[in-house]
């Protein structure tokens, strides 16, 4: 009698850890793929915003262009999914040039960090500016939550490629680590076995 339940309760054991090892695998690959995630979120998500900002008028070529034409600081948003768009794109190429030590401690780090910073400067000078504009405009308050959220959306990737980018830099670091140790540990063996083998003789 005592069999099936030891049988539903191995099987139940082996669920769990099915599930805890793809969970595992899942949150590995989307650590290791964290900067094209990123990315592709920083590329799509303000461009969205912006789209949703400009409703009823859908954001096409046209509309781009038309808004790059008659662009001013300070009642344009267009600039802040470009700006979005070249800081993903200088990102990327650094990440996709880099190996292991320029990763731990190289250009890719030092150039998010750049990047992330200038277009925070440059959003938050806007964003501060176009609160008043904003409400000296009476503009509804529909379009000024898009607005905002544009802004908190370009503000959180740039600090979100910065976290990104150190933690791929530790990470790097921790295996330059380990291979340190792992070769040091080869040599001091060989020069060991080396000397035993003299002794010998």
């Amino acid at each position: 009698m005592g069999f099936p339940k030891e049988e539903k309760s191995k099987r139940v054991l082996r669920g769990v850890k099915t599930l805890f090892f793809l969970i595992t695998m899942l949150i590995s690959l989307l650590l290791f793929s964290a900067p094209v995630l990123l990315v592709i979120a920083d590329t799509l998500l303000p461009s969205a915003l912006l789209s949703a900002s400009l409703s009823p008028h859908p954001l096409s070529l046209a509309t781009i262009s038309s808004h790059l034409r008659n662009y001013d600081f300070r009642y344009s948003l267009i600039d802040i999914p470009l700006i979005s768009i070249v800081r993903s794109a200088v990102i990327i190429c650094v990440y996709s040039l880099c190996d292991g030590p320029r990763l731990s401690r190289g250009p890719y780090l030092g150039i998010t960090t750049l990047c992330s910073v200038l277009s925070l400067v440059y959003v938050s000078l806007k964003a501060s500016y176009m609160v008043g504009v904003s409400s000296s405009f009476g503009r509804g308050a529909y379009v000024r939550a898009v607005e905002a959220g544009l802004f908190v959306c370009s503000l959180a990737m740039a600090v979100a490629h910065v976290v990104v980018a150190y933690r791929i830099s530790c990470r790097e670091r921790r295996k330059l680590l380990v291979y340190k140790i792992d070769i040091e540990a080869v040599s001091l063996s060989l020069s060991l076995s080396l000397s035993l083998s003299l002794s010998y003789r």
